[in-house]
């Protein structure tokens, strides 16, 4: 008897899917663009409107990011997507000495509204999409995008993108944190509460199971825990007295998309649904405001050092899941991100990859192409039933801020990234290059390194900032900071305030870690 095939979250395979199955798990009865949204967000998809094709990029300086963004956009990039290095994440200033080894390394220095002024240069805000993918500072770089939208005119009303701004993940799986849990919340819900009324466009979260994924969780972890997350969110602001059906339209979401094609559209699919109800439960009455619009990024943990070109292979199905499975925005994997930042030829590739399925391979042709294939609706009920259990597990302790202080969800992420090495390990789980395929040489691929005088650089600049600013007005407005922060007041307006008299990020940063505060 041959041994049972399962899904990488434990769902055991049929060896053929049929009538029978379609009977057991009938297909969703709406279509495309209504509740529950199992089918996607709207009733003709990519044939009204293709997804945002965003490339995630930023390194060293924000002169360096700026020439890559005018790049990408020449390239037919829809919108801009901002990769941060450590030192901003956690907000720290390029001189600090935590910030040495760190500066630009993985993402770009950001230090001051000058920093911002120059990483956006000649590009008009009003113009463009753009996400943000910071958290912990997440407030500071809202300020700054702002504060820099103000100076070049622009409507605010019009301003439109993404700051991820969400910290619940960061305790669970990726560790670029500042503040104690609630004190996290309450700066998350004052964003919540400012963006409704200064910048309605914006949206306020991604409430990101992304970085859950390449923590080693696997799909039906990551939806639930991101969903249980994401209930977190609404419940806060609800407490603050925040109108769901406000707020609740500007919430969005960031998955990953690993190889597994099937059970990733089935992933997309169920998330969609089980969101609705989540959305419903909690109050929401307006159609939008139950909605699950997300941003996708490839799997940068299946990605492989050992023979990268296999990669391009890995994100183009990868690609073809978040499509299939109804992504609103894409971001694709340079093929040598194992070994490095990607290339501008990597960059290129990968740009180009999904160019291509949406303009080659058919499968934007229609809403929802799987709809109907048993197997696919089959599985999409089974990663639900799946995910429901464990939020149930989650909301019998409290929530997703109590699972996350009892160490519930690091454990479950633990277990099952070890689970996936041990099949590595043993030949269960076979991936190309890695433990089957191997080849004694791979071929050569360029290399693209941050060296280390890119922090000289920017404490220069920060030197020269404060030798310019006005020093009483930075005094008053950090001093206001601590008093709305302490009042209980949302600090909003007074970081943009801050940051438009160019007080720095880590400035901003020390008021409320001299509150609150460090997470340990």
């Amino acid at each position: 008897m041959k041994k049972p095939l399962f899904t990488d979250s434990g769902i055991e395979i049929k060896p053929v899917y049929s009538k029978e199955d379609s009977v057991l798990f009938p297909p969703p009865p709406e279509a495309p663009g209504e509740l529950p949204y199992t089918r996607g967000v709207q009733a003709d998809m990519y044939r009204g409107k293709l997804w945002t094709m965003r490339q995630y990029a930023g390194f060293s300086t924000a002169e360096e990011s700026n020439k890559r963004y005018h790049y990408l956009l020449s390239q037919g990039v829809m919108g801009l997507s901002v990769a941060f290095d450590l030192t901003t994440q956690i907000g720290y200033d390029s001189d600090h000495q935590l910030s040495e080894g760190e500066v630009g390394k993985v993402g770009v220095a950001i230090d001051s509204l000058d920093d911002i002024e120059t990483l956006f240069k000649n590009i008009k805000l009003e113009d463009v999409s753009t996400s943000m993918t910071i958290n912990a500072t997440a407030y500071i770089l809202l300020a700054f995008y702002v504060a820099l939208a103000k100076k070049q005119g622009a409507d605010l009303r019009k301003i439109n993108g993404t700051i991820q701004n969400d910290i619940l993940k960061e305790y669970a799986a990726r560790g670029t944190y500042i503040y104690p849990p609630k004190p996290s919340m309450r700066i998350i819900t004052d964003i919540f509460e400012w963006c409704s009324h200064e910048v309605p466009k914006w949206n306020t979260i991604s409430i990101s199971g992304y970085h859950i994924r390449e923590a080693g969780s696997t799909a039906v972890q990551e939806i639930a825990f991101t969903l249980s997350n994401g209930k977190a969110y609404v419940q806060a602001a609800l407490e603050k007295g925040l109108d769901i059906n406000v707020f609740g339209k500007r919430l969005s979401f960031f998955f990953n998309a690993h190889n597994n094609l099937f059970e990733e559209v089935a992933k997309f699919r169920a998330a969609r649904r089980m969101w609705t109800t989540i959305m419903k439960d909690l109050g929401a009455t307006d159609p939008k405001a139950m909605m699950l619009r997300f941003h996708t990024q490839t799997g940068g943990s299946t990605l492989t050092a050992q023979q990268p070109l296999n990669n391009i292979a890995r994100v183009t199905i990868q690609t073809l899941s978040a499509v299939l499975g109804g992504t609103q925005s894409l971001h694709t994997n340079g093929y040598d991100e194992a070994l490095n930042l990607p290339t501008e030829e990597a960059a290129r590739i990968a740009l180009r990859t999904q160019q291509i399925v949406a303009y080659e391979s058919g499968a934007p042709d229609t809403a929802d192409p799987l709809a109907g294939s048993y197997y696919v609706e089959a599985l999409t009920n089974e990663v639900e039933k799946k995910a429901w259990q464990l939020i149930d597990k989650i909301d019998a302790m409290g929530g997703s801020v109590s699972a996350i202080e009892q160490q519930f969800i690091q454990n479950e992420i633990a277990h099952s990234a070890y689970e996936f090495q041990q099949k590595l390990e043993k030949n269960e789980k076979i991936v190309v290059g890695v433990n089957k395929f191997q080849q004694e040489k791979d071929a050569a691929v360029p290399h693209f390194r941050i060296d280390d005088s890119i922090r000289e650089q920017q404490t220069e600049k920060i030197n020269s900032l404060k030798t310019r600013r006005d020093a009483g007005k930075v005094s008053s407005s950090l001093e206001e900071i601590r008093n709305k922060t302490v009042n209980g007041e949302n600090i909003m307006p007074a970081v943009v305030e801050a940051v438009e008299n160019y007080c720095t990020l880590g400035e901003v940063a020390d008021v409320l870690r001299n509150i609150f505060g460090e997470y340990r």
